[in-house]
């Protein structure tokens, strides 16, 4: 397979300046829109020498059928739009609006000289369970259907797509569904044309997962997987084995525990044969349930230690990652603590032994119940600001399958919606969406804000409306970061 193998060893013959990678951050391509590629992938091509990524493209009123958007990129942090590579045609018996397309992966065929997409096609009610193949003479397209199958004539779910780097064969990656006789996921072969599977070379039984991928080193290949909990996030597993048909492991929970994988759900995974390194990045989506066109993007770096055969994916507000060597390092920010910050109405600090300083601020709520903190040191240009928070509306269990976990039938918060002003500016009102956490979990939000250059800055937190309540969720502290 095409830029596959020693791929990423054939990166750019020029250095690029690379932006940050901001987990769970509003990226913003280079037009200045929201970057819409959900549940996707990313493809290294070596003709074009830039990193495609393909996902769900998704907005208010069209959360499903919407088709699959293309981006570019030289460095993993500046998108180019390219628009729709696999465009919804009105009518058609597989790729209208009124159609499941998720989930679609991206590989080259050597053999007919074309890129070949695949994805989870589906009807609305998730009755068909099938796979669709499109073909395209470049890696933005467009994508021109060809067909949507039953592999090997069984059902699939959510798809994966893998390129083993020793011998370039591509394998699917798809759960066959969620009835008694499905719930396993399947690992099958391609034809070496990518048209077709071919044989079944391995089937992780019975334990009831999705959002497949691999991750492949030198000596291992390491399988990362999500429990089915619809768009709610879990404690996504991984499995190792030495060869593909196995035998793998026991799966083992890849991030520290009740976190759910940093509120993200797995998907895709790339290796980056850098000059000096060899780095491998997870790349999840944050799903926001509510308003799916408002989901984020999880790509975090992962650790894997083969002499332990342990895996771990590894939290960063904020990391810069350098694609022509492999290297990647984590930005260091300034803390600010809710020790010295100020309430105001009914908001209030409480005893809690897992936040930072013993205590975490609570109560926040509308415009009248807020916390500030002062004496922030600006930079005059956009910085990055990590809000650090815990939200336990949905009680605690979120891993729950079904994502329905209320025992008295009554409904809970998804999320929590806080307004930031900073400097007193209410005329401008920043939205900051804090998904919900394991009780005495604390996770981290960012915003892109604009400081005043100096140390005498304000930033104010309260509440919005998420649709149920103003209530905003309790504050640990937050980190301001440089400037890119």
């Amino acid at each position: 397979m095409k830029g596959v193998g020693a791929l990423f060893a054939l990166l750019l013959t020029s250095v690029v300046q690379a932006k940050y990678i901001v987990p769970g951050g509003r990226w913003q391509d280079t037009e200045g829109n929201l970057v819409n590629a959900h549940a996707g992938c990313i493809y290294f091509d070596k003709e074009s020498e830039k990193f495609w990524l393909y996902g769900e493209y998704k907005i208010e009123g069209q959360e499903e059928g919407g088709g699959v958007s293309v981006y570019s990129s030289d460095d993993l942090g500046t998108w180019e739009p390219h628009g729709l590579a696999l465009e919804p045609v009105e009518g058609h018996p597989y790729i209208s609006t009124e159609h499941i397309i998720q989930r679609p992966k991206v590989v080259y065929s050597e053999e007919s000289g074309q890129y070949h997409m695949w994805w989870h096609a589906d009807n609305s009610t998730y009755g068909w369970l099938l796979q669709g193949f499109a073909t395209s003479d470049t890696p933005a397209g467009p994508y021109e259907f060809v067909d949507a199958v039953a592999p090997l004539g069984n059902w699939s779910q959510d798809f994966g797509l893998f390129t083993d780097r020793k011998d370039g064969r591509s394998y699917a990656l798809y759960s066959n569904g969620d009835s008694v006789e499905g719930r396993d996921v399947y690992l099958s072969s391609f034809n070496e044309n990518v048209t077709a599977l071919d044989e079944v070379v391995h089937r992780f039984d019975k334990f009831d997962l999705e959002a497949p991928t691999i991750i492949q080193t030198d000596q291992s290949y390491w399988a990362l997987m999500s429990h089915k909990t619809g768009y709610r996030p879990n404690n996504v597993v991984g499995f190792r084995a030495d060869k593909l048909e196995g035998p793998w492991s026991q799966p083992f929970i890849v991030s520290p525990l009740n976190t759910r994988t940093f509120n993200s759900q797995s998907g895709f995974s790339i290796r980056i044969d850098g000059t000096k390194k060899t780095t491998y990045l997870y790349v999840g989506d944050q799903w926001d349930s509510n308003s799916l066109w408002e989901s984020r993007y999880i790509w975090l770096p992962v650790d894997i230690n083969e002499r332990k055969k342990t895996l771990e994916v590894q939290w960063h507000d904020i990391y810069d990652l350098n694609v022509k060597t492999g290297e990647w390092r984590g930005i260091k920010g300034k803390t600010y603590t809710t020790k010295s910050a100020k309430t105001a109405g009914n908001a209030f600090k409480q005893e809690a032994n897992f936040a930072t300083t013993g205590e975490i601020i609570t109560g926040i709520y509308g415009n009248d119940s807020t916390v500030t903190f002062e004496g922030i040191e600006g930079t005059g240009k956009p910085q990055w600001v990590s809000f650090y928070y815990q939200n336990t509306d949905d009680m605690g269990f979120g891993d729950q399958p079904g994502g329905t976990p209320d025992r008295i039938g009554g409904a809970w918060q998804l999320r929590r919606i806080s307004s930031v002003v900073v400097n007193g500016d209410t005329e401008n009102v920043e939205t900051l969406f804090q998904r919900d956490t394991h009780k005495g979990i604390i996770l981290s939000t960012p915003l892109q804000l604009t400081l005043e250059k100096g140390t005498r800055n304000t930033i104010t937190v309260g509440g919005l409306d998420n649709g149920w309540d103003f209530k905003g969720a309790d504050l640990d502290r937050i980190v301001v970061y440089p400037p890119e």
